[in-house]
């Protein structure tokens, strides 16, 4: 599938955060209006418009096509799995040996699953039901900026939890730099998409939330290799995310279309969302101002009649100087701030790196605790589930991809799905033995587990499961175990940041659930 495929719907639970009702800076409230700002994941036109990557190209044509340079194309891989399934008997019965099985298979996976030559990863690698004979697999040979990212963060962690010695993590980490380095940029910042065989873009478009997973990762490298710090600084210097701050709004675009020469139509509204940690970074390092944090909405008004359910306890009030609305959603006696379609990446992707319990008790880590419990509650009361953890996925059984969620979760809510492992993992953060639970019954499902770890989706119902390894995906499970491992090692390294430490106290300061 094409740069425009895999990654794009991953990221178009992200791309649907956008709010209407919009706070419009300067005004306290206003009332409901649909307008623009609500896309539910629509495209933008702008979208549309192809990159064709010339060398990619050429150099397929010197095999004779697409479909006859799929050979090499693997062959560029650093290495492939040897079984489709693992015994789920032979998995460890104590609760440490399992959680780092996952994460030394999952390594292994992260590492296969890269181009020799530049040390990107691969977007992602789908095998046939039966078999893992690679002219039988497909092999999305393309790369995010948000993978590279947490490819930089999977380095480190792995270095932390000694899967890697300090020799490798360096020459892993700088090899990736170098190919960071020769990629083209705009602004600093790279483009969402990158062919990994020919290194071009394949995108227009320069991503915000994208862009704030890679300042993410060489912060966190930095910290952790003083070796490779002059290089990341370097690379995080060019930044500037004053380029993606729209000052009439107050919030943060979803990024630059070069090719017309303009913002995207859409803003990030919501704040519990992944772009979150977009924000905290660019008001850390002093491109935006800290009241752009309180500009994102908590809850939506009440006339609102789209929304899931009327929020609760709505009322304007101040934090640090500027007033803003609050307010919280209620299910099965719980109180949370939703996010915008109730999946677990939007809710705990950023935990990757941010601790929040810890810098945030009264506002996101409550709330991070709470998605988490109601994700495993709605699962089990409303749909009857053992197995929880709804976030967009592979689609088991049709060789496809979905937005997947607990509706109650979300201000419009995805319809549930299948449970993917990512979700499970996130949740170690937060809920870390019904996390431990949820990921050994998904282990005990027959073909759950490969040779590169757990798949990225199993059907809770009928057990079917989708053979694929996604680079985002399975970062996200190797960083989350990782922490789980290392008492949150990843997390520490990204607060000891100064532009993150000097930001730190505002998040001490707001509280959710006052009544």
């Amino acid at each position: 599938m094409p740069a425009a495929g895999w990654r794009r719907l991953a990221l178009a639970a992200v791309l649907a955060l956008v709010v209407g009702c919009a706070h419009r800076a300067g005004s306290a409230d206003e009332p409901c209006e649909l307008g623009e700002d609500v896309v539910g994941g629509a495209v933008e036109p702008a979208a549309r418009d192809a990159v064709v990557p010339g060398r990619k190209k050429a150099w397929e044509a010197s095999f004779g096509g697409e479909e006859a340079a799929r050979p090499a194309i693997r062959a560029r891989l650093a290495g492939w799995p040897r079984v489709l399934a693992v015994d789920p008997r032979g998995l460890p019965a104590d609760d440490r040996g399992f959680v780092g099985r996952l994460a030394r298979d999952t390594w292994r996976g992260l590492v296969a699953f890269t181009d020799r030559e530049s040390g990107l990863p691969i977007d992602n690698v789908r095998l046939a039901a039966t078999s893992v004979a690679g002219d039988a697999a497909r092999v999305g040979d393309y790369t995010n900026v948000t993978s590279i990212g947490l490819r930089l963060l999977a380095i480190v962690a792995a270095r932390e939890i000694g899967l890697v010695g300090r020799v490798q993590a360096v020459a892993l980490a700088q090899r990736l730099l170098a190919t960071l380095e020769g990629l083209e940029t705009h602004e600093g910042f790279f483009f969402n998409y990158y062919d990994t065989t020919s290194r071009e873009r394949t995108s227009h478009f320069v991503s915000f939330v994208d862009s704030s997973w890679l300042t993410a990762g060489l912060m966190v490298l930095r910290a952790a290799v003083p070796e490779l710090a002059e290089p990341a600084t370097r690379l995080l210097a060019r930044q500037d995310y004053r380029f993606f701050w729209d000052p009439a709004t107050g919030r943060m675009s979803h990024g630059y279309w070069v090719q017309r020469g303009t913002r995207s139509r859409f803003h990030y509204g919501v704040l519990y969302a992944e772009s979150r940690l977009g924000s905290l970074i660019a008001i850390g390092r002093g491109d935006v101002p800290e009241a752009h944090w309180f500009r994102l909405a908590r809850t939506f008004p009440a006339s609102c009649r789209w929304q899931r359910q009327p929020p609760h306890g709505r009322r304007a009030k101040t934090v640090r100087g500027t007033t803003f609305f609050g307010g919280w959603y209620e299910w099965g006696g719980t109180r949370f701030v939703p996010s915008w379609g109730g999946s677990m990446f939007e809710a705990l992707m950023p935990t990757l790196v941010l601790d929040e319990r810890r810098w945030a008790p009264a506002s996101l880590g409550t709330n991070d605790v709470a998605h988490a419990t109601v994700q495993r509650r709605w699962a089990h009361d409303v749909l009857g589930l053992e197995l929880w953890g709804m976030s967009p996925s592979s689609t088991p059984g049709n060789d496809g991809y979905g937005e997947y969620g607990v509706p109650v979760l979300g201000s419009l809510g995805y319809a549930p799905g299948p449970v993917t492992p990512h979700a499970a993992a996130l949740a170690l953060a937060v809920v870390p033995d019904a996390a431990l639970a949820d990921l050994r019954a998904l282990a005990a499902v027959p073909g759950a587990w490969g040779d590169f770890g757990l798949y990225d989706a199993v059907d809770p119902r009928t057990g079917e499961v989708a053979h694929a390894y996604l680079a985002l995906d399975q970062a996200m499970t190797f960083v989350a175990a990782a922490n789980w491992l290392c008492d949150g090692c990843v997390q520490r390294r990204f607060a000891s940041d100064p532009s993150v430490a000097r930001v730190l106290p505002m998040l001490a300061d707001e509280r959710f659930f006052e009544d």
